[in-house]
């Protein structure tokens, strides 16, 4: 591993970020990106409904996905989250957000 990719994986480690092993069915993250809102719903097969950004614009909201992780926009891909501020997110059909500004975590167990 080269000193830059070291340099950015530490540097992941110190943002806001929403983990993958963290969330449980029923929980929802809602982000804003530089260009869209996203609403991130756990389902009980370990996927993800999805609603918001391109899938709305595509008409394919509430699509189900998996989340690949969070990139720098590069090749470079933290597998372990779902959201973190700062980074872009990938879903599974390798879609890449516009750089996510701000997560709002819902854990299922406080809703109506």
């Amino acid at each position: 591993m080269n000193f830059e990719m070291k340099n950015i994986i530490d540097q992941a480690d110190s943002l806001m970020q929403v983990k993958k092993s963290d969330l449980k069915p029923g929980d929802e993250v809602r982000l804003k990106t530089r260009n869209s809102v996203y609403s991130i719903k756990v389902d009980n097969e370990g996927g993800f409904i999805v609603s918001g950004g391109w899938f709305d614009k595509m008409s394919m909201s509430p699509a189900k996905t998996k989340i690949n992780g969070c990139t720098w926009g590069g090749s470079i891909i933290k597998t372990d989250i779902i959201a973190a501020c700062g980074l872009n997110l990938e879903f599974g059909n390798r879609l890449l957000t516009s750089t996510i500004q701000e997560i709002i975590y819902f854990p299922g167990s406080i809703k109506n």
